[in-house]
């Protein structure tokens, strides 16, 4: 006789069990589920390599626009004193105008009370512009000397007045301008340190260790190749000193550039004794800030941002430099890397936006970025493509 049950669906097997087919089901959702968990951080999120570099590029945007800050600032500061100077000089005209004009008023009405009709004098002071003065020149022939000569000055100052006061307005413009180009780099700067710790707030204690492993290496990486540089260093200024010994046992006394701290060539002058005397009391300075804050658009002496800190540095050796690394650059004379001394000017990236103070064995002073503070390190410390520029100063 046949059955009239239904057959079941076979279920898999588990431990020579036969399971129905939801629980299969189950344990399938599982297993997934514990794949995708394992899976998920390496989906959706960067890598430890991705984060650093895109974090060393935010400093860097955040760098370059607290340039930009600084130039700005700079040509403010310098804008609002010249509209204060011209506003100044403004009220000063204005006096001078309106005394010119109540000169003119008093012939007027000295006019008026001889019963002379429409005197010759009102009609200039009904002229709104020194043109309207000049075509009534008809008029001129009928005045005295002494009218004359209160609507030449008139003129004179009314021309004057109207001149400064289109100056005024100009350079207000042009502040109002700057004070915005001020405001943006402000707002940049802000956006992209607030970027930065964001990626840097979302890593795990783990994953900030690895990257501060990361970080590690490539500190020994940057202070092998000081030391390398350093031995290069060396290296050439023995051969120049066996150069010149020789030179002189020939007869042909010490070659140019044998001062103190000389390297050189035909192209490079070499940093001579003065230069040294200047850099040595530069480099002090600077290091006497060591440990202080990096603030992006600080001079100190609390804090600095890394042109904020060269500046400073040279400023005490009496040497005068421009507030921003773009006017930095130019504030001096480029030499090799191989041929830095004590005291140049280390500039980084294509667009010039870090600055620090070579202090020589391939090694420098400067405010590295936000969080960081004023220290001693490799001048390869992102990498040799990274430099720029040597600048000697002075």
């Amino acid at each position: 006789m046949a059955s009239h049950r239904k057959s079941r669906t076979p279920g898999a097997r588990v431990a020579g069990i036969r399971t129905p087919a939801l629980a299969t089901a189950a344990l399938t959702s599982v297993a997934l589920l514990s794949q995708t968990a394992d899976a998920a951080p390496g989906d959706d999120r960067p890598s430890l390599e991705e984060v650093e570099k895109k974090v060393g590029d935010l400093y860097r945007q955040a760098e370059s626009a607290t340039e930009k800050y600084n130039a700005a600032k700079e040509k403010t500061t310098k804008q609002r004193k010249q509209v204060d100077t011209l506003l100044d000089d403004v009220a000063q005209r204005t006096q001078k105008l309106n005394e010119a004009r109540a000169e003119l008023g008093s012939y007027a009405a000295a006019q008026y009370r001889t019963g002379a009709g429409m005197p010759d004098t009102a009609t200039f002071l009904l002229a709104q512009t020194p043109q309207d003065v000049f075509d009534q020149r008809q008029v001129l022939d009928r005045m005295t000397g002494r009218q004359k000569a209160a609507v030449d000055d008139y003129v004179t100052q009314q021309t004057e007045t109207m001149k400064k006061r289109q100056e005024a307005t100009e350079s207000l413009r042009t502040l109002t301008e700057t004070q915005g180009d001020l405001k943006t780099a402000k707002a940049t700067v802000h956006k992209k340190l607030a970027d930065a710790r964001e990626l840097l707030s979302e890593l795990t204690a783990e994953e900030k260790a690895r990257l501060a492993a990361i970080e590690k290496r490539k500190q020994q990486e940057a202070a092998r190749k000081a030391a390398e540089l350093a031995r290069q260093q060396a290296a050439q200024e023995q051969a120049e000193q066996q150069e010149r010994e020789e030179a002189a046992q020939q007869g042909g006394g010490s070659s140019e550039g044998s001062g103190s701290g000389s390297t050189g060539s035909a192209d490079t002058p070499p940093a001579d004794s003065s230069y040294a005397a200047k850099a040595e009391k530069a480099l002090a300075f600077a290091r006497a800030q060591i440990g202080k804050p990096y603030v992006w658009g600080a001079t100190g002496p609390g804090s600095y941002d890394c042109s904020g800190l060269t500046q400073a540095a040279w400023k005490a050796a009496g040497v005068s430099l421009p507030r921003t690394t773009y006017d930095q650059v130019n504030a001096g004379t480029t030499v090799p890397v191989s041929q830095a001394q004590p005291g140049d000017l280390v500039f980084f990236y294509d667009d010039v936006t870090h600055v620090g103070l070579y202090i020589g064995n391939g090694m420098m002073i400067h405010a590295p970025k936000p969080g960081a503070y004023v220290r001693e390190e490799s001048v390869y410390y992102d990498g040799e493509s990274a430099i720029h520029s040597i600048v000697r100063p002075a």
